[in-house]
């Protein structure tokens, strides 16, 4: 297995600035399937009304999987009821996860433009990505041979060379009017400075690069957005790689995120023909409990499963859970 630190980082701001509301997204299905994660504003109509209501009156086929509420976290069932400043995942495909967000009043529109602060391997990754989708993109970086690098390698982008730390440099170059603000240099004091400000005089999509992972509890509290760890991301595409080797034999995981400061795991498991669940209702099946079935894909039919549905071969079945250590489909039962 062969990782590029960079790239990975680069995708995943990539996939936050396609959806702007979420502040995290990962992806199951190959792209297919979505699992956004999001705060609820003071004023959320989903607040104080129970799960099964929500799906009910909204018609939209979502699932909500978890649930952080301070230091809670509740994998939740249909009675379980929402609170503003609840941070909730959603498993649904892009589409429907666009009607729901619309219809709870959070935005869905793709950002038009961008502001990196930052001219490392990240950045170049990330511009090659946004330039081809139409937005716009300007780089700010210090070092003038990088810029002159990155004016050649990114001749569609737009290369400020000066201090992204200036606050009349950042003003010059309309920081204000920026839909998205990607605070990327290699000092973690810089990157949460630089997002607050942004954050004061805009109303950016914010992504902040940061180091040190001990420290994760202040920042969740200054409430920066999207807050990017990249050992963190290395080290998920390490774990997904060495659990998908250890393949059991009626199937095996296809994709794994760890969500939540490791507390929940979201595992894509392919199902073969030697499974024990095969053809059996789900409502049927002895599950464990803190443990949710999200989603099951069908040769790219993608089905919200309920009592009657059923986990046939060759499906893609999406897990969420805070059980740990799963490597087989089967270790859902108890």
């Amino acid at each position: 297995m062969v990782i590029n630190p960079e790239q990975a980082a680069a995708n995943e701001i990539a996939r936050l600035l396609k959806f702007p509301s979420a502040i995290k997204v990962d992806t199951f299905a190959k792209g297919k399937v979505e699992l956004l994660k999001c705060k609820l504003c003071e004023n959320s109509i989903l607040a104080g009304r129970p799960l099964t209501d929500i799906s009910a009156k909204l018609h939209c086929d979502v699932l909500i999987c978890t649930v952080e509420r301070g230091e809670k976290v509740f994998i939740p069932s249909g009675n379980f009821e929402l609170q503003a400043k609840d941070v909730i995942s959603v498993v649904a495909s892009p589409k429907k996860a666009n009607e729901f967000f619309k219809k709870i009043g959070m935005t869905t529109n793709r950002i038009k433009n961008c502001m990196v602060i930052g001219g490392g391997e990240t950045t170049y990754y990330l511009a090659q990505q946004l330039l081809p989708m139409g937005i716009e993109v300007k780089i700010v970086e210090q070092n003038k041979a990088r810029c002159n690098e990155l004016s050649e390698l990114l001749p569609q982008a737009m290369i400020i060379c000066g201090d992204g730390t200036e606050r009349s440099l950042l003003h010059e170059e309309g920081i204000e009017k920026t839909q998205a603000f990607v605070s990327w240099t290699n000092f973690d004091e810089e990157n949460i400075m630089l997002t607050l400000f942004a954050k004061s005089i805009s109303k950016a999509k914010n992504v902040t690069k940061v180091h040190r992972i001990e420290y994760d509890e202040i920042i969740e509290n200054l409430d920066l957005g999207s807050v990017l760890y990249p050992k963190n991301i290395t080290a998920e595409y390490i774990i997904q790689y060495v659990r998908a080797m250890q393949n059991s034999i009626g199937s095996n995981i296809e994709t794994l995120y760890q969500l939540i400061e490791n507390k929940v795991e979201a595992l894509e498991f392919r199902v073969h023909d030697q499974s024990e669940l095969i053809g059996i209702p789900l409502k049927e099946l002895r599950l464990k409990d803190d443990l949710l079935l999200a989603c099951i894909n069908r040769r790219g039919k993608i089905i919200t499963p309920g009592g009657q549905d059923t986990i046939e071969i060759g499906d893609t079945v999406i897990v969420v859970t805070t059980n740990r250590g799963f490597h087989d489909l089967k270790d859902i039962l108890k």
